[in-house]
């Protein structure tokens, strides 16, 4: 068994279907499926169960996995120290949820790739969890911390949650003056069958019969909904209290929330990926009061 062999396999376990990752190492499909069954043979074990729609690991494939992404690991490791006297250079993905990812860490990615010219970044702002175990992201910014699997997790920051409005509803439908009052507002919130996490899950925190007139899966897109007058929502006040154009309400009642940045601990050893990781915790460092 060689390395190629194993890196077509992590394709097609992450991809979940052999096109999809023939597609992603330039490869055609028919040389894919045969590699494929050429490491099946030499290992002696059926890896995935091939579907018209896919494929799926078996209890092999998922033994193999694991040491596929050693090999990985190693094969980075090696490349990296090849060149260690040079500069960083690479592609680094970044997974976030997209408050974060769009309102916050978009705007200073300049920052650092002109510290380091030789990156590439890809940033994944969308309101969803990462595997990193299938390297659908180098880093992840995610709302809690991991419980499982060979990941490595530091706290970035808390941050707050409160209740804004844009001034002209308040000055049409006027602010409520307790939590019971909501009842009687157009609410702007989430769309519960759709949270990645249970610490999204916040309304009844605030109001046991939260009832949201608009309902919306991104974080993004609530803050926007308010800002032009749809109605009052729970929003980050990082995003929400440089705005202007939004007014808080009922400034007592906020909510505290956590941001984790989380690595696979295959990568953390990588100058590249450790550069970023650095870069963030020093940005949300640096703009805690934000938070």
């Amino acid at each position: 068994m060689n390395w190629d062999d194993a890196r077509i396999f992590l394709a097609v376990a992450r991809k979940g279907q052999i096109l999809g990752a023939a597609r992603s190492l330039g490869l055609n499909h028919a040389t894919v499926a045969r590699r494929l069954t050429a490491l099946e043979e030499a290992l002696g074990s059926m890896l995935f169960r091939r579907r018209t729609n896919g494929t799926e690991l078996t209890a092999q494939g998922e033994r193999f996995l694991a040491f596929a992404e050693i090999m990985e690991s190693a094969s980075l490791g090696a490349a990296e120290a090849s060149g260690a006297d040079s500069a960083v250079e690479g592609t680094v993905r970044v997974g976030a949820p997209d408050g974060f990812g769009v309102a916050f860490l978009a705007p200073r990615l300049g920052e650092l790739v002109e510290r380091h010219p030789g990156l590439r970044i890809e940033l994944v702002p969308v309101p969803r969890a990462f595997s990193l175990s299938r390297r659908e992201a180098d880093i992840a910014v995610t709302l809690e911390r991991p419980r499982e699997g060979r990941l490595v997790a530091r706290k970035l920051t808390d941050y707050r949650l409160g209740f804004y409005a844009a001034a002209r509803y308040l000055a049409v439908h006027g602010a409520p003056e307790n939590l019971a009052g909501l009842a009687a507002h157009r609410l702007v919130g989430y769309v519960e069958d759709l949270l990645y996490a249970a610490t999204l899950d916040y309304t009844a925190e605030f109001l046991k019969d939260w009832r949201s007139t608009i309902a919306i899966s991104s974080a993004m897109g609530q803050t926007e909904a308010v800002r032009a007058g749809a109605g009052i929502g729970i929003l980050h006040a990082f995003m929400a209290k440089s705005d202007p154009a939004l007014v808080p309400v009922l400034p007592g009642h906020t909510l505290t929330r956590a941001y984790w940045i989380v690595m696979h601990e295959d990568l953390r050893s990588l100058r590249r990926v450790g550069l970023v990781a650095d870069f963030l915790v020093e940005i949300v460092s640096r703009d805690r009061a934000m938070f």
